[in-house]
């Protein structure tokens, strides 16, 4: 099996670097990821400066890795087209230091990543988890996707598949299962604190507290705060397809639209 795997916190990021080592037990792997941290930069991709990258070297020796100096999409999106000889068989994003639930997938450059390998026709995994803490212990995380990885590699994989997993970061042993979930509803009472800097101007640091809307125990966010480990099959294609269906009726005909 040739996973490519990434991040958005940067090919450094302990959650990668102890996943790379595991997933090596039974896989080929290929590690593309941008040179720092990248979080929340969505599916940005570069396209009005040349992107950097250059090859990095394990202190294993082992598997093959690109640093480069773009973003997450970036860094997915040069392996596939440009720096691997044979296409992977799954893209792997993380382990990220932090959960990626509700609308929050629609900022993280973890899941941005592996959206970037379904686009590309290679089924993915962004995997994150329920931790910001810098000292976070990864080997539950680790674990369970190695093993994930393994009950994958027994089926056929869909080119279409992405599954954006979130653990909690509690001992194996407090888990309390897993549950195939939906995005929840996630805001942020954004609090904009305004600064100046040491010449006089104005500038504006982003903050804000959480608000969970759905509290349904069949959302990702619920499943995390219940200690259940988090999959949510989730996809490119933002179309509301009950809307449409509505627009397809009660949308007036090309020449009454014009006449009304």
């Amino acid at each position: 099996m040739l996973i490519l795997l990434s991040n958005d916190d940067g090919i450094m990021a302990p959650g990668l670097q102890s996943l790379r080592e595991a997933l090596l037990e039974f896989a080929e792997i290929v590690v593309v990821a941008p040179d720092r941290e990248r979080s929340a930069a969505g599916h940005s991709i570069t396209v009005h400066y040349p992107i950097r990258v250059d090859e990095f070297c394990f202190t294993d020796g082992m598997g093959k890795g690109w640093v480069v100096d773009g973003t997450p999409a970036d860094s997915v999106k040069l392996a596939i087209s440009a720096l691997m000889t044979t296409p992977p068989d799954l893209v792997i994003a993380g382990i990220n230091r932090g959960s990626n639930v509700g609308t929050d997938v629609l900022y993280s450059g973890t899941v941005s990543a592996a959206m970037e390998g379904t686009i590309l026709g290679i089924p993915s995994l962004a995997v994150s988890l329920s931790s910001y803490d810098t000292n976070a212990d990864y080997s539950v995380a680790v674990d369970f996707t190695k093993r994930f990885c393994r009950l994958l590699q027994r089926g056929r994989l869909n080119p279409e598949m992405l599954l954006n997993i979130n653990i909690p970061a509690v001992t194996k042993e407090m888990i309390q299962g897993i549950l195939i979930t939906r995005l929840g509803v996630r805001r942020y009472v954004d609090v904009f604190s305004e600064r100046k800097d040491p010449r006089g101007r104005t500038y504006y640091w982003l903050a804000g507290d959480i608000v969970d809307e759905d509290q349904a125990a069949d959302t990702d966010v619920m499943a995390l705060k219940n200690n259940y480990v988090s999959v949510t099959p989730i996809h490119y294609d933002l179309t509301d397809h009950a809307l449409r269906a509505q627009l397809h009726q009660s949308f007036p005909s090309f020449e009454r639209f014009w006449a009304d």
